[in-house]
């Protein structure tokens, strides 16, 4: 397989879509479907993969020169939040996703990007490979999926006569996570990652 990388061009966006959508079909993001591809206030290294004359992976990483602009400010330092990093299912296990982020990183080191950030859900193979690429777990809280009318009537009332939700999708910072994840059906723990770039 003859892979390359290179800059992300406005005229992928059809392929960067697809090939991310794909990429998240057998994960916790199922259902992040993007229509129309992300725009950074700051600068921000924007990569592809390519194999075939196909997109076959991607990463896009936001460079902040103000601290806590974009990352959580968990580390002292300029941060690149990464908030795209995605391989064509057909392309797994030949070191595409690495690649792009060993590439990713000299970028936005030339930018004085002091680390990395990375949030992801509860997928195993997911969390194993940052811990792998020299990510440290930082912090997690859980997204919860509001679902059916119990759930819904549970954790949410509003007083627009005839508005009834059905749907919704929460943030849970709190403790005793164990009782939320109990008591809702689909409820993931999204975990923050850090490295640092020396």
């Amino acid at each position: 397989m003859s892979l390359y990388i290179r800059n992300y061009k406005e005229t992928d966006e059809t392929e960067w879509l697809q090939c991310r959508v794909l990429s998240f079909l057998d994960t916790a993001y199922f259902d992040n479907v993007l229509r129309v591809k992300e725009k950074y206030k700051n600068s921000a290294v924007e990569l592809v993969a390519v194999a075939d004359k196909q997109i076959v992976g991607l990463i896009d990483v936001e460079c902040v020169s103000q601290t806590g602009a974009v990352c959580s400010n968990l580390e002292s330092g300029f941060g690149g939040a990464i908030w795209n990093l995605a391989v064509h299912p057909d392309f797994r296990r030949k070191g595409i996703a690495t690649q792009l982020l060993c590439e990713a990183e000299k970028r936005v080191r030339k930018l004085g990007i002091t680390y990395l950030e990375a949030w992801t859900r509860d997928d195993d193979w997911v969390n194993k490979w940052y811990l792998k690429n020299n990510f440290k777990a930082m912090i997690s809280y859980l997204h919860v999926f509001l679902e059916t009318s119990a759930e819904i009537k549970k954790a949410i009332s509003t007083s627009v006569q005839y508005l009834q939700p059905i749907q919704a999708f929460a943030h849970y910072t709190g403790p005793g996570k164990e009782k939320v994840v109990s008591e809702y059906n689909r409820v993931h723990e999204c975990y923050c990652y850090q490295k640092e770039l020396l």
